[in-house]
This record gives C-alpha cells, sequence and structure tokens, in this order.
C-alpha cells in the first residue's frame, strides 16, 4: 500500500486498514517502453469507465505515443470539458518524468471513488496524459550505452560532426560493465590531484603544486577515425526547441531541427492540442534541478506576456513551490537559460494557455540538516552540489551502488587509464527510496493547477420590471478558480473564441442588451447585432463580469 494512497484514505474517514489498489503498480522502480505499455494497459483495463487509450502518433522508430484520456463519461464527454494536457519525457533521458506521469493516472483513477476532491475534479475536468514524448530516446537510454546526460535527443539520424557519417561514434562501454563512467590517467602535468579527503574525487591543483591526473572524458574510442571521440552519438536533436514559437535555425538555437514542427513526435503532439481547443491548462515533466518553470522562454518575448496572466502564473509557482520541498519557482530565461523553440513558449505564448514546466528531482534532497536554533523552521539542504556530501549519501544510503570506483584499463589511444564515476542512474534521477515520493509531490501540483482552471457560474440572476410587460433582465458571472476563461494572451492574440451568454425563452423578444459597466448609473456597454447573446471578448477572469438585457414579454420574474 503506497503512503499517498494510505493518507488519502485515512483523511476521507475510510476504514484504518485501506482497500489494496484495483490496479496496483510499484513506484520504487523505473519503466522501460515495453514495460510502461503494459502498465497503461493495466490501468486502462482496470478502469474502463474512467480511462481511454490511445496513440497521438509514431517516433522516428516507429513506437506509438501513448495518451491516456482520463474521463468521467457520466458527466459528459471529454470535449466538453475544460481539460489538462499532461506530457513527460519530451528528451529520453528524463526518465522519471514518464513516472510520474504514470502516477498522475493511477491516482486520478484509483481515488476518484474514494476522495471528495478527486471526485468533484474529474466531474467537471478531464485530462489527457502522455507520458514519453520521447519513446526512443527512452529505449535507448534503457538499453544503451549511456551517461545520465546523454540519450536527451530522438533517434533519427543526424550528422553531428559533419563528416558525412551520422550517429558512427558514440559511447562505448570499454570494460563491458554495462555503464558509461569517466575515463581519467596519471599525468605529472595535469591540472588536478587526488582529493586528501576522499580518493575517488578530484581536485584543481594549486599554484606551485604538481599535477597528478586529467579528465579523458567519458567512455568511449575514435570509432570514425577523425581523432576525436564520442563527437557523434545517436541523434544529436532537441524537440523542446523545434516548436513555432520563436524558432530559430540550429545556429542560433541548437538542437531546433530543420524546421519547427519537423519531427513526427512534435507533430504529433501539435495536432492533438490544436485538435483540442478545451485544453485550459499544460503540464510538461522534464529532469532536473528541482523548478517550477513559466513563460516566457526569452527575453525577446518578455514584452508579450500579459502582466494578468504572470501574476496568476507566479501565484500558482508559488503553492507548488510549498508543495515541493526544494523546487524554486522560475522565470525560463531569467532565472535558467533562454530557450527558443520551446513546448511552453508555444503552449502559452501563440495558444494561450497556462503552461509550466516541472525539472524533477533535486540532488539537495539526497541529505538535509535543520537549521540551528533560532535559524528558523524549515529544513536546509546539503549537499545539492557538493560531490564529497554526495559520495557521503551515495555510501551509506545507495550502499555504494551509484558510485563506480576507479579500475585501471589500457586505452588503445591513451594507453594505461582508470575508468570510474558516477551511473547513469544517478544525478538527475532520485533513489528509488525517494521516487514515489517525487510522483506524489509533482502529480499534486499538476492537479492543483487543474483545479485552478476557469470555472464560471451564474452569480445572480435578476429580473426588475421596467413597465408593461418590460424588464431589466441582469445576470452576474463570476469564476470560482484563479486562471481566467480566456488568458490575457489569448485574448491578445485572438486564438480562442468568445465566450457567449445568451437569453432566450417562448415568447421573449430581446430589445437590448450589453455588458452593465456601472450598477449604480446602469450604464451599458450594448452591443448593436443580435443583443440576446453577448460575446465576452476577454472571458471572465477575477473581476465578476455583468450582464443587463432589455426585454420584453409576459411571464412571471424569477
Amino acid at each position: 500500500m503506497s503512503l499517498a494512497l494510505f493518507l488519502t484514505l485515512s483523511l476521507v474517514g475510510s476504514d484504518p486498514i485501506a482497500p489494496p489498489p484495483k490496479v496496483p503498480i510499484a513506484f520504487n522502480r523505473l519503466y522501460d517502453y515495453p514495460d510502461l505499455e503494459k502498465a497503461l494497459r493495466s490501468l486502462v483495463a482496470g478502469h474502463p469507465d474512467l480511462l481511454s487509450l490511445s496513440s497521438l502518433g509514431k517516433s522516428v522508430e516507429g513506437r506509438d505515443l501513448w495518451c491516456v484520456t482520463i474521463n468521467d463519461a457520466r458527466t459528459g464527454s471529454d470535449r466538453t470539458k475544460p481539460a489538462m494536457y499532461v506530457d513527460g519525457n519530451i528528451h529520453g533521458n528524463e526518465i522519471q518524468a514518464a513516472e510520474t506521469c504514470l502516477y498522475l493516472i493511477w491516482y486520478l483513477a484509483e481515488n476518484r471513488d474514494r476522495v471528495a476532491a478527486i471526485k468533484e475534479l474529474l466531474d467537471e475536468k478531464c485530462f489527457y496524459v502522455v507520458p514519453t514524448v520521447n519513446p526512443d530516446g527512452r529505449a535507448w537510454w534503457f538499453n544503451g550505452p549511456n551517461t545520465t546526460n546523454s540519450s536527451r535527443s530522438g533517434k533519427s539520424p543526424r550528422d553531428d560532426d559533419q563528416d558525412g557519417q551520422s550517429d558512427e561514434d558514440g559511447y562505448d562501454d570499454l570494460n563491458g560493465d554495462g555503464h558509461i563512467t569517466l575515463m581519467r590517467r596519471k599525468d605529472p602535468n595535469g591540472k588536478l590531484k587526488v582529493s586528501g579527503d576522499d580518493p575517488r574525487l578530484l581536485v584543481s591543483i594549486k599554484p606551485g603544486e604538481k599535477g597528478e591526473y586529467s579528465l579523458l572524458g567519458l567512455e568511449g574510442i575514435d570509432n570514425d577515425g577523425d581523432g576525436q571521440i564520442n563527437e557523434d552519438t545517436p541523434g544529436g536533436y532537441d524537440m523542446n526547441r523545434n516548436y513555432p514559437a520563436d524558432w530559430q535555425p540550429n545556429h542560433i538555437q541548437g538542437g531546433a531541427g530543420d524546421f519547427p514542427i519537423s519531427w513526427p513526435e512534435t507533430r504529433a503532439v501539435s495536432a492533438f492540442i490544436r485538435t483540442h481547443p478545451n485544453i485550459a491548462g499544460v503540464q510538461a515533466f522534464h529532469n532536473a534541478g528541482g523548478m517550477i518553470l513559466r513563460g516566457p522562454g526569452h527575453p525577446s518575448r518578455d514584452s508579450q506576456t500579459d502582466p494578468a496572466d504572470e501574476a496568476i502564473a507566479k501565484a500558482i509557482g508559488d503553492t507548488g513551490a510549498k508543495m515541493i520541498p526544494f523546487y524554486k519557482n522560475y522565470v525560463t530565461y531569467k532565472d535558467l537559460y533562454p530557450v527558443r523553440g520551446g513546448f511552453l513558449g508555444w503552449t502559452y505564448e501563440h495558444l494561450g494557455i497556462f503552461s509550466f514546466t516541472n525539472e524533477l528531482w533535486n540532488n539537495e534532497q539526497l541529505l538535509t540538516a535543520r537549521p540551528e536554533a533560532g535559524a528558523g523552521t524549515l529544513d536546509r539542504a546539503v549537499g545539492g552540489s557538493n560531490q564529497a556530501d554526495q559520495l557521503f549519501a551515495n555510501d551509506r544510503l545507495l550502499m555504494g551502488a551509484g558510485y563506480l570506483p576507479w579500475k585501471p584499463f589500457k586505452h588503445p589511444v591513451y594507453g594505461e587509464i582508470e575508468i570510474g564515476g558516477w551511473v547513469k542512474q544517478t544525478q538527475r534521477i532520485p533513489p528509488s527510496f525517494m521516487l514515489e515520493e517525487l510522483c506524489h509531490r509533482n502529480a499534486a501540483f499538476c492537479i492543483y493547477h487543474a483545479e485552478q482552471m476557469p470555472s464560471v457560474e451564474f452569480n445572480e440572476v435578476k429580473a426588475d420590471k421596467l413597465g408593461d410587460g418590460l424588464y431589466a433582465v441582469t445576470v452576474t458571472l463570476k469564476n470560482r478558480k484563479l486562471i481566467p476563461s480566456i488568458a490575457g494572451q489569448a485574448a491578445r492574440r485572438k486564438v480562442a473564441p468568445s465566450d457567449k451568454v445568451s437569453l432566450q425563452g417562448e415568447g421573449l423578444e430581446v430589445l437590448g442588451g450589453g455588458i452593465l459597466l456601472n450598477r449604480d448609473t446602469g450604464e451599458v456597454r450594448a452591443v448593436e447585432r443580435n443583443p440576446a447573446t453577448i460575446s465576452l471578448e476577454s472571458g471572465v477572469g477575477a473581476d465578476v463580469v455583468r450582464i443587463r438585457w432589455y426585454v420584453k414579454g409576459t411571464g412571471e420574474a424569477r
């Protein structure tokens, strides 16, 4: 029984011994593509009234981009509800993004009839969840020789070194241990020496000190005989630089591709989102660094961010930073680095959808220390970038499994060297005992974001008799949530249809109508044609919207 599910059931007053989940799935492990697909099919089979599975399209190597629709058909079709689009693993090595998506599907399905807040959410809204946008990169990360940072790309062959060949010089597992780690060799003229604190670590020499070692990079040989090592690994492009918003060619934005939406995976995702105008929120899961990112991605787009939208997005992100320890709420270009052609840039800047990227996992979460008395109440993190602290965590919490000791090897070019260091399952990826907490906290933020999607209701309906058969009918619209029914950016770019409010009834003649600007004076901004239907170009946001019609008819005012 998962901790998250036990707490949920306890909070809603269920029996102390909680029933087991209908579809048990372990979240202390990573799933390769076949196992991920199997888990998705199991969930859909276990919850057929809520979940359905479809493919957005095929990857370069022919794998399906699976999408799970989460919708309670008893309260309407998914197309009639505000929808949350969630995806992960656009970078193949950002592995736990798919597990976080899988957890979101599992948690919502298992708790739809157990937790009142989840039932209310799924009565009103739906989710489209794509656990892996880059199944080829994911498969290669699992099955090929990789580091924690490699296999970021998809698998369409690219000639990275411009030698007329593609993907011919990738990493090589020289010592056959199943890992790609670092190479070093003893070198009296090197710039590094063994740390006095830990013989596994190399530190820079000080002026006047004699060098002991040089680092040679990651395991590999010169496969194509051009004098370089590991310079043309599989793929070599970035799907998160391939979207239309501020797209720039490769010499300006590395990895951009030949033109926007040039890869089958990005085409499939963009086609799905464009044909689902009910999508009102977007969440992408990446790794790493412990961040909740929002746009804009580049300073050139700063002026296109609507101030009211920014205030709302910041408020949502601030709440998320409280929900997920050691995460920071950031603007991408200001606090991280500039991005052109990014997915979030497209979904917000072009489509006007409130969008976030969560960078999953922060190494600082491995070790925490209580502050000294009087220094505050929150834990502070230690060891995020400190190699000695990370090695301590590896030795004591992972029993040494994350770091391979240096071992001798004879390299065909470099001669006698040593191979060792961090394995690919570390640095960017949490240890298994912390994975489920990561999944739950980030899924909870996604649920919170979905809860803030617009929910507009009639707050007041009033009919005042003006004379024989004449009435002034006033309705007040109120949005119960943070996100407006039309984002400021969507209104500015005119990419969202206007909200419409209509008045109709048997024997009713609408003589005029419009938006009520002043309740005291009765000032109305009247519409010129078809006054029975009022268009709200800016939607309904934090302020109530009042509409007044002048009508003729008979009957009882209610």
